[in-house]
C-alpha cells in the first residue's frame, strides 16, 4: 500500500501520519489516520496491507481506533489521532480501567472539536502512560470540520 513515498504495508512507516501533530497541525493527522485506515485496513480479502510479521499493522490500527498511538519508542508519550469508536473501556491490569468516548464521530466526524482527560480540558495533543495508567475518562467531542485551534 504506496501513498506517494509512503508505505501503508511497512512497520516503519507507521508512524507518518502522526508527525502532522508535531508540526503543529492536529487536523491533517485526523484526516489521514482516518482515510488510511478506511482505505487499506478492510474486513476483505486484501484487508490488511502486506505482511502481519509482528503485530504492528493490528497495532497501529487498534490504537489508532481508540484514538491515539505511542509514535516514540522509548519515551511514555502517546499522540493523539482521530476515535473512530464511540466508546472504549481499557482494563489497565491495575485495578483501573480507561474509558474512551468520542461523542459524534463517524468517517465525517473526524475532527477533534474539543477534548477533556478526567473532567480537565485537553489542548494538547499529547497524553502521556503514567496519566492513562492511572485510569479515568478521555472524552473527545467530534465534528465534520477541522478545528485549527486545537491541539496547538
Amino acid at each position: 500500500g504506496n501513498v506517494g513515498q509512503f508505505s501503508m504495508a511497512n512497520e516503519p512507516s507507521l508512524h507518518i501520519p502522526y508527525l502532522y501533530n508535531y508540526a503543529g497541525e492536529p487536523w491533517n493527522t485526523q484526516k489521514r489516520i482516518r482515510t488510511l485506515i478506511n482505505q487499506w485496513f478492510r474486513n476483505d480479502l486484501r484487508g490488511v496491507p502486506g505482511d502481519e510479521d509482528g503485530g504492528g499493522l493490528s497495532s497501529f490500527v487498534v490504537f489508532s481506533q481508540m484514538g491515539f498511538y505511542p509514535v516514540t519508542p522509548g519515551t511514555t508519550e502517546y499522540t493523539i489521532g482521530s476515535p473512530f469508536f464511540d466508546k472504549v473501556k481499557i482494563d489497565l491490569g491495575n485495578g483501573k480501567y480507561l474509558e474512551i468516548e468520542a461523542n459524534n464521530t463517524s468517517f465525517e466526524n473526524k475532527y477533534i472539536q474539543s477534548a477533556s482527560f478526567n473532567g480537565e480540558l485537553l489542548n494538547s495533543v499529547f497524553i502521556d502512560h503514567f496519566d492513562i495508567m492511572e485510569g479515568g475518562k478521555l472524552v473527545f467531542k467530534m465534528g465534520n470540520r477541522a478545528n485549527r485551534s486545537w491541539g496547538k
